[in-house]
């Protein structure tokens, strides 16, 4: 579904992702692993048309994406999670869900608070006065919502309790038993293998290290030195 080729990615003069190349096939989850500053996020910017890809290939179910704005990016089937989360802090949940929905979506505001049941409880009360793990929640849900093929998501436990972290990491595999394609970047290792089919490991904007979910458990202690450089 997606495929990233030699991808390299600038802020100004500084050179952020080089020649970086990670590819998602349909209905897998794969997950972007890394401490801060390694580049997860501009991964994920630049896959979303929000930083400048200078070189390399972006293709999105084989057509090629990579300079496209973010709002073309979006509609071809691509939906983006930020770490910020970016809700809409003065509307409701419902609100937030209502102005993101699209028509003839399976995942109309119905199935998400299926799939988050504590958004159904608060549905009424205002964005800005939600936990942060229920933030979170409404933040993937109101992606959700817009029907993408694709759903990238930022360091989705980043400030939450272990008991939020395990509510959503049971939210986010039962999204993925459904059959959502998803890219995901964490410095979480136990949560990442806990939902990922795929681990790639980045380090100074490049990938160091790539499995899938039973060698990399199996090679846990090489993935922990890898993040700790």
């Amino acid at each position: 579904m997606l495929e990233c080729e030699g991808i390299n990615t600038f802020y100004g003069p500084a050179h952020i992702l080089f020649d970086l190349s990670i590819r998602v096939a349909d209905g897998q989850m794969v997950c972007l692993l890394g401490r801060n500053g390694v580049g997860k996020s501009t991964t994920l910017k630049s896959i979303m048309g929000l930083a400048p890809v200078t070189s390399g290939q972006i293709r999105f179910d084989g057509t090629e994406i990579a300079g496209w704005p973010s709002y073309k990016v979006a509609r071809s089937g691509i939906g983006y999670v930020p770490e910020e989360r970016r809700i809409f802090a003065e509307l409701s949940v419902e609100d937030n869900l209502e102005v993101a929905e699209r028509g003839g979506s399976p995942w109309n505001r119905e199935a998400v608070y299926q799939l988050f049941p504590p958004l159904l409880e608060f549905r009424h009360r205002n964005g800005g006065h939600l936990s942060g793990g229920q933030q979170q929640m409404l933040a993937i849900a109101r992606t959700l919502v817009g029907n993408p093929r694709l759903l990238l998501i930022d360091e989705p436990t980043e400030g939450l309790s272990p008991i939020v972290v395990r509510t959503l990491e049971d939210m986010i595999r039962n999204l993925k038993a459904k059959g959502q394609t998803m890219l995901l970047a964490a410095q979480d290792i136990k949560f990442s293998l806990s939902v990922a089919d795929y681990i790639y490991v980045m380090d100074r904007g490049r990938i160091v290290y790539e499995a899938d979910r039973n060698k990399a458990q199996a090679e846990m202690a090489e993935i922990r030195q890898l993040m700790s450089v």
